[in-house]
């Protein structure tokens, strides 16, 4: 008791004594150039040393104090080294373009950074972003343009509490104890990290493209034609590079009148990778008077990407807008490394580049960029762009250039209401490849897809599409350019803070509806009530198959809305419902159909006959649910998975999809459909090859595991219209499901009860250290498999309260 008092009052002392030495807020300042004055005193310590308070509760939760941005950062850096230290040093070699050196050329890339297959085209990329000092002079640009004084003062701090950490303690983590590349990182290191993130759907999905590039040799004419893109190709390619295989999320906002106080309420469930580099990590940021937040913040951010204050919450869901585009060259007959802008010749930029290798010798390997962006040879294994004698294709990537998403997700911890939300995203216009859903304690929703993308208006498509692009773009928002002509160049916004992007006025917005919801679906439908139209094709479709998980999503939230009286306990509820849309929609119809199967058996894709008469029973019985301990979810799974690829939603469904009621169609299942029987003999034989009963508790097969212990896992995919989305692999040789590799992460559940502190229940799925040393390896994922919750303590007295309170003080001398 008396150990508990006295870091009572240590932690008190610390706090009063930070708080006053602080300024007021920023936002009182009478001018910019005086805050940006005071500013850059603050952040200066008198001593020369950072330093910061962490307070840790229930669940290895770090509530940071510091006076100052940089000693923030600080704090942030030491506790994320203390949990992540291997995982966050993998990203570090990754973005020195050191994984040849360390790891070997050949092995497989760690894949959180970008999507190269290889360490050697990881390291030729981003050894050639660094040599080219992109980020050092991205650092140069004054704000808006480059970051402000305050997000520098995060990133250095960061920097010096990763590095302080590193300094005084051990690594216990078994996948890096004294490893040679676990190193020291500065500023520019943590700032590489954050441009990784911005451009990762972008230049990072086409490393590979970027990398093995190269002007054809002799004098041929270029590829066989058999080689030529194909409009069916390039939109196939543009589903696997911006999808939401990897990355998906749901987020819905309640405004004031839906809820039982009048204030708003916001559930955010960001669908990401379970390990490496793009996990989510929990932390609460204060800097007394002037900035209270608490979320979750991808690693090597020092901000927080996903949160809540005491005034506003808010959440991501990777957007439909395409943030990349394409230009095809036409090239000079003479040299295919010169191309032609109105007839005028314009050289390429040669980047040589070279990567050191384990046990080998160094490889050096050219790149080569052009006014637009790099030339690229593919989009896809499938869908080549070939780099003939005439033509070539280069990628324009506009958050290349971006790093801004830390003072814009600044903008949002500091805001006081959805309106500042807004604001921070039109003064900053940092936000990569992601909507932003917000509600606010005076009731406010808010959907926006304020988004970094190029500025292709439908009219520029049309006029200066080249023959692909007329098809490419329709189909798939995919822009490809005449980059002969200058009159095609992409132009400016007058409200944009870079070039070439659409401004703020542009976005597809929707303010203070009484829900606004998105799970990765185009704006149109953000709310069944409110459809959103007008927005140019390059951020997404209009009026076209929403998919399971949207139309599952505006179900149930729209039934919400109208029922009304809503508090966080609801949105808890909708989290763990699992319901399965396509199960609503399909089980019924589909255990009929197999009850009517000619002896109980199907024949398989193979011609073999299986038979199914057990499977209509189980299906019948399903619970329509993916609760870990539902009997036929799994057998659904495997079935729907097969049909869906397999049968076209023409033929699968008897009420085909209507624009005029979206959110109902299609539907129907035709049990007469080419391939249904045989969908269903294929998933059975599956399971049964697997040991798999066919009612099998979805949870004995659907598992993560921790410390030698499976761990089941609730909810399901996608693609059948879950909302909490996991997706397992599938290993047929294996005997079924592999761990769990991705889904529902960084949960909030936050509203306001009328008190000074917001009402938050929150979730880390897969907790917060990846070392299966440390003690908070599996707690929260343990939480996630019985669908519990961690009260979130924001307020002082809820930290100090709390019967697993430590309380740490770190500098950078001890």
């Amino acid at each position: 008791m008396r150990t508990r008092l006295r870091r009572l009052a240590v932690t008190a002392a610390v706090l009063l004594t930070a708080a006053g030495s602080l300024p007021a807020a920023a936002a009182d300042a009478p001018d910019r150039q005086a805050r940006q004055e005071r500013q850059e005193r603050q952040e200066r310590p008198s001593n020369g040393a950072l330093s910061a308070v962490i307070r840790y509760t229930e669940y290895g939760i770090p509530h940071i104090v510091a006076k100052n941005h940089a000693g923030i950062g600080f704090g942030e850096g030491w506790a994320q080294a203390a949990d992540e230290v291997c995982t966050l040093a993998d990203g570090f070699v990754t973005l020195r373009g050191e994984r040849s050196r360390y790891f070997g050329a050949d092995t497989a890339a760690d894949g959180a950074l970008s999507a190269a297959r290889t360490n050697l085209t990881s390291d030729l990329y981003f050894r050639g972003v660094r040599e080219t000092r992109t980020v050092e002079k991205l650092l140069a640009e004054p704000d808006p343009a480059g970051p402000t004084r305050e997000a520098r003062a995060m990133m250095r701090g960061w920097a010096a509490g990763y590095n302080a950490w590193l300094k005084q303690n051990k690594i216990t983590d078994p996948s890096c104890k004294g490893a040679s590349w676990v190193r020291p990182v500065t500023e520019l290191d943590v700032a590489a990290r954050g441009l990784a993130i911005a451009a990762i759907a972008g230049e990072g999905r086409l490393v590979d493209a970027i990398t093995t590039a190269q002007p054809p040799t002799g004098s041929g004419t270029g590829s066989p034609a058999a080689r030529k893109p194909t409009a069916k190709a390039v939109a196939k390619a543009a589903d696997t590079l911006w999808g939401t295989a990897d990355m998906g999320s749901n987020a819905v906002a309640f405004r004031g009148d839906t809820t039982a106080n009048g204030s708003g309420l916001l559930l955010g469930n960001p669908h990401y990778p379970w390990q490496g580099g793009r996990r989510f990590w929990q932390s609460q940021q204060t800097i007394p008077g002037e900035l209270n937040v608490s979320g979750g913040s991808l690693l090597g951010m020092p901000a927080i990407s996903i949160g809540f204050n005491a005034h506003v919450a808010w959440s991501h869901t990777v957007s439909t807008g395409i943030p990349a585009n394409f230009h095809q060259l036409t090239l000079d007959p003479a040299d295919p490394t010169t191309y032609l802008v109105d007839g005028r010749p314009e050289r390429m930029t040669k980047r040589t580049v070279t990567v050191a290798v384990k046990d080998g010798a160094p490889v050096t390997r050219t790149q080569w960029w052009t006014r637009y962006g790099p030339v690229v040879n593919a989009m896809g294994p499938q869908a080549p762009l070939p780099w003939t004698t005439t033509t070539a294709y280069a990628l324009y990537d506009p958050n290349a250039v971006n790093l801004r998403f830390a003072d814009t997700s600044l903008g949002f911890s500091k805001a006081r209401s959805t309106d500042d939300v807004l604001k921070s995203l039109a003064e900053h216009q940092g936000i990569p490849w992601v909507n932003t859903i917000a509600a606010d304690r005076a009731g406010h929703s808010l959907y926006t897809q304020s988004q970094v993308v190029p500025r292709i208006t439908d009219e520029l498509a049309e006029r200066c599409s080249t023959a692909l692009g007329k098809t490419t773009y329709p189909a798939s928002g995919i822009a490809i350019l005449d980059g002969s002509r200058g009159d095609c160049a992409l132009g400016s916004d007058r409200d944009a803070v870079q070039p070439g992007i659409f401004g703020p006025a542009r976005m597809p917005t929707l303010k203070d509806a009484p829900y606004v919801e998105n799970s990765n679906g185009t704006p149109w439908m953000t709310n069944a009530d409110r459809p959103i139209t007008g927005y140019e094709r390059i951020f997404g479709t209009v009026g076209t198959d929403l998919g399971l998980r949207t139309r599952g999503g505006i179900e149930d939230v729209a039934a919400m809305a109208e029922r009304g009286d809503l508090t966080v306990r609801d949105l808890q509820r909708q989290q763990f419902a699992n319901r399965v849309p396509a199960g609503d929609l399909a089980a019924e119809d589909l255990a009929r159909a197999c009850a009517a199967l000619p002896g109980g058996s199907a024949t398989g894709s193979d011609g073999k006959a299986v038979d199914v008469s057990e499977a209509c029973g189980v299906l019948k019985a399903w619970d329509r649910t993916m609760n870990t301990g539902s009997r036929g979810a799994l057998l659904f799974d495997r079935f729907w998975r097969k049909v869906t690829q397999t049968v076209a939603p023409g033929q699968l469904w008897k009420v085909p999809f209507s624009a005029a009621d979206p959110i109902r169609t299609p539907r129907t299942l035709n049990p007469d459909a080419p391939g249904l029987a045989a969908a269903l003999a294929d998933a059975v034989a599956e399971l049964r090859s697997a040991g798999i009963a066919l009612d099998a508790k979805l949870g004995e097969h659907q598992f993560v595991v921790r410390g030698g212990e499976r761990i089941p896992v609730p909810g399901g995919a996608g693609r059948l219209g879950v909302w909490n989305v996991i997706e397992p692999t599938w290993d047929a040789s294996g005997g079924g499901y592999t761990e769990v590799p991705m889904g529902s992460s960084h949960i909030q559940a936050v509203g306001w009860d009328g008190g000074r502190c917001p009402v938050a229940r929150t979730l880390l799925t897969y907790s917060q250290s990846s070392n299966p040393k440390s003690p908070h390896y599996s707690d929260q994922t343990r939480l996630f498999s019985g669908e519990k919750w961690v009260t979130s303590r924001f307020c002082e007295k809820d930290i100090l309260s709390s019967p697993k309170l430590k309380v740490v003080r770190v500098s950078e001398h001890r």
